[in-house]
């Protein structure tokens, strides 16, 4: 373990996540607040027993990012989001911030791409290892191959490290954006070439390294024994600007600008009393606030 244990939350994740499992809740005012009473509760916890010794949550700025202007269905297919749980985004935030949580944003990009920006400029500081929470496979594509990063999951035992990116996808970590060039990716509403699968999209791959070199001919997939080679050859030919495209989509961004922290910036302080009180009372949390202030 390095002298810097670093966690990462992808926000919405653990958002969408609470949301869909709390009960209805209420504050006093009635203003629903069920995901963001589950998503601080669940935070909460987590540094509670996990003990990083640094700390922040990443967020989506907004439900579009400058891929939408590439690709205008790019998550089309999610809409927007139930009127109950657009209003605990802000919640959410507010909550992090009287826990003193560090937050990262930024306008025109998705948490994806803050948490890569980070994770590179945290990782280039000496001693700091990195654990990245989420379920969004695209994130693979951080994990490194020397294991200072990994991905978890919050509440959820084992980390994914780089044999554990490749026991899955059947890639090396920085293959990820090539192999959901392939296959799609349907949370994200982004399309793959037709008819080519996992197995396929791994084993061309690990052959060829990269979309852009898988040959047209199948005669030069002989070596793979690859069971459809001759229509899986056609077929990624034929849909190839796609498969680059979506590529490009699923590639991170890793200069998010005005992303410089230090690791200091991370290190878990431990809730703003009065701040934390004003919101809990305001809310009615009152076992959030019973946890967090006996810490």
């Amino acid at each position: 373990m390095g002298e810097h244990n670093i966690h990462l939350v992808d926000g919405h994740v653990y958002i969408f996540r609470a949301h869909f499992v709390m009960p209805d809740m209420r504050a006093p005012d009635g203003t629903a607040t069920g995901a963001a009473y589950g998503f601080t509760n669940m935070l909460l916890r987590h540094c509670r027993e996990e003990r990083p010794s640094h700390f922040a949550v990443c967020f989506d700025h907004a439900m579009t990012s400058f891929r939408n202007e590439i690709e205008p269905e790019y998550k089309a297919q999610r809409g927007e989001p139930d009127e109950e749980l657009e209003p605990q985004f802000d919640l959410c935030r507010e909550a992090a911030e009287a826990m003193r949580w560090p937050v990262f944003e930024a306008p025109g990009f998705e948490a994806d791409d803050v948490l890569a920006t980070l994770s590179d400029q945290l990782l280039d500081q000496a001693g700091a290892e990195v654990v990245v929470h989420t379920t969004d496979k695209d994130l693979g594509q951080l994990v490194r191959e020397d294991g200072r990063l990994v991905l978890a999951d919050i509440g959820k035992k084992g980390v994914t490290d780089a044999d554990g990116v490749r026991a899955k996808f059947g890639v090396d970590p920085d293959q990820i954006p090539e192999y959901l060039g392939l296959v799609g990716d349907k949370v994200d509403n982004l399309p793959g070439v037709p008819g080519v699968g996992a197995k396929t999209a791994a084993a061309v791959l690990q052959a060829f390294g990269s979309i852009d070199a898988i040959p047209a001919d199948a005669e030069e997939w002989a070596p793979l024994a690859l069971r459809g080679a001759k229509r899986a050859a056609e077929r990624i030919e034929t849909h190839r600007d796609r498969a680059l495209r979506t590529r490009d989509l699923a590639t991170v961004r890793r200069d998010v600008p005005g992303m410089t922290p230090d690791v200091a910036d991370l290190v878990l302080l431990g809730p703003d009393r009065d701040r934390l009180t004003a919101l809990c009372e305001r809310l009615g949390w009152n076992r959030i606030l019973e946890r967090a202030l006996a810490e």
